[in-house]
C-alpha cells in the first residue's frame, strides 16, 4: 500500500507528540507536515478509507465531536478567532481521507483566508513549522483536549 498516513501508524509510545496530539479508537489527531502555519491540524482516520462515504457510523459519529473538541483546544492555545475544516485527500499517496483542521487568527492576512491558506501547505510557502515547535504545540494542545 503506498499510504502515507498507514505507514506512519504502529505503536503509539513510538510516534512523536506532533504525530499523536489526541484521538479515539478510530480517529487520531496530529500536526501537519510542511505547513508555515503553526497549530495547522489533521484529524485523520485509524484506518484506512479513501472517501467519507466509506467512514462507519461509529466513525461518522465521532469526526464531528473531534473537529468541534480540536477548534476548542486550537482557540485557547493560539487564540484563533476560527479554523477551518477542509477534506480532499487528493495528493499522490495521501489518498487517505484526512481533515484539515486550521486556525484562523483575527490578523491573518486576506490574501490568505479561506481556501487560499492551502498556500501556507506549499513548498514555497514560507519556512515550514520545525518539529519542535510542533512538539511544543502538541503538548499544549493535547492538555486542552485532556480538559474537554
Amino acid at each position: 500500500m503506498d499510504c502515507y498516513t498507514c505507514a506512519r501508524t504502529g505503536d503509539p509510545a513510538d510516534l512523536p507528540p506532533r504525530e499523536l496530539i489526541g484521538g479515539d479508537d478510530h480517529w487520531r489527531v496530529a500536526h501537519a507536515f510542511g505547513t508555515a502555519l503553526p497549530g495547522w491540524l489533521v484529524l485523520i482516520p485509524r484506518r484506512h478509507v479513501t472517501s467519507i462515504a466509506e467512514l462507519t457510523d461509529e466513525e461518522a459519529a465521532g469526526l464531528g465531536r473531534w473537529q468541534v473538541r480540536v477548534s476548542r483546544a486550537l482557540g485557547e492555545v493560539t487564540g484563533c478567532a476560527k479554523t477551518y475544516v477542509a477534506q480532499f485527500a487528493e495528493a499522490e499517496g495521501f489518498a487517505h481521507v484526512h481533515f484539515h483542521i486550521v486556525p484562523r487568527s483575527s490578523d491573518h492576512p486576506e490574501e490568505l483566508r479561506g481556501p487560499r491558506v492551502f498556500g501556507l501547505l506549499d513548498k514555497g510557502a514560507g519556512t515550514p513549522v520545525m518539529p519542535e515547535e510542533m512538539d511544543r504545540l502538541a503538548l499544549l494542545l493535547r492538555a486542552a483536549l485532556a480538559d474537554r
